[in-house]
């Protein structure tokens, strides 16, 4: 009888039994989940930089209640309590329709205007396969003043109350820490203040965030009006910081931006950072989730 039958049968069982968990590793290596897209979302804590839209839109079913609220200007001194005696606000309600769609309304102080937006992502910055570097947010509003007419003798067209605005946001969240966005702008009046002022303002605003913590951020906004057409204004520009706590996101800032809409923002600024006509403010945006959340 040959001893060694045993051992080689051992050995062949061995080693198929080796070649069969091989094959068994090859087969779930295929099987591993490949890589998905991943969006990019909270580039900026707010549906706003400051003044201007960030690229930043809600969540579906997503209510935001936002209050604006601005001081007058820092150099009145003491008989004005620097600023703090005055006041200016806006009311507004924005709602995340769908993941790609922002709609909201507004009332301003300041000539009694109402105003509201509709907020479209086209492109949406995402990573993974078919990664795609940055965003593109379409906008489109009005605004309408309900004030008395200035001059009630003169024949007035209800026209004459409103104002149209639409621009492009193009931005980029480099990293937590990092946003910045361009976004060029078109204003039409269908009244203007002077006969040679234009109808139409052409301008570009840039915004940006910094992350200084997890819950704080530095923030501005510059708008740049390119056909500005009296020296006495001036280009809106805002600096502050973001602090977010649960449901709130609560902005401190300086501007010299005297309105809360794009109108009022573009076409009537008279404040002058060189000269000190600064106002101190803070927005408030506190969400509610009264929809159900959908589906990505």
């Amino acid at each position: 009888m040959n001893t060694n039958r045993p051992m080689l049968l051992a050995l062949l069982a061995t080693l198929c039994a080796g070649k069969a968990f091989s094959q068994d590793d090859d087969l779930l290596a295929g099987l591993e989940e490949a890589p998905k897209k991943e969006y990019v979302y909270n580039a900026f804590k707010s549906s706003r930089v400051i003044m201007t839209h960030s690229m930043e839109l809600l969540r579906p079913g997503v209510l935001d209640f936002r209050i604006l609220h601005r001081f007058g200007k820092l150099n009145q001194g003491a008989k004005n309590f620097y600023g703090l005696d005055e006041a200016w606000i806006r009311l507004g309600l924005d709602y995340g329709v769908t993941n790609n769609l922002t709609v909201g309304i507004g009332r301003s102080k300041y000539k009694q205007e109402l105003d509201g937006f509709a907020k479209w992502r086209v492109i949406h910055q995402a990573k993974g396969p078919k990664a795609l570097p940055f965003s593109l947010v379409l906008v489109g509003g009005g605004t309408l003043s309900t004030a008395p007419w200035a001059d009630p003798t003169r024949k007035n067209y209800f026209t004459s109350r409103m104002a149209y605005y639409a621009q492009a946001i193009i931005g980029r969240k480099f990293s937590d820490k990092l946003t910045l966005q361009v976004a060029p702008t078109i204003l039409h009046r269908n009244l203007t203040e002077l006969k040679s002022d234009p109808h139409d303002l052409y301008a570009v605003a840039i915004g940006g965030r910094i992350g200084l913590s997890r819950r704080i951020s530095l923030t501005a906004d510059y708008v740049y009006v390119a056909n500005q057409p009296r020296k006495e204004l001036h280009h809106p520009f805002s600096i502050g910081f973001d602090i977010e706590t649960g449901g709130h996101v609560f902005q401190l800032h300086f501007t010299n931006a005297f309105g809360m809409n794009e109108r009022t923002m573009l076409s009537e600024t008279p404040n002058s950072w060189g000269k000190g006509d600064v106002q101190f403010g803070f927005n408030i945006s506190r969400a509610f989730q009264i929809g159900h959340k959908k589906k990505k």
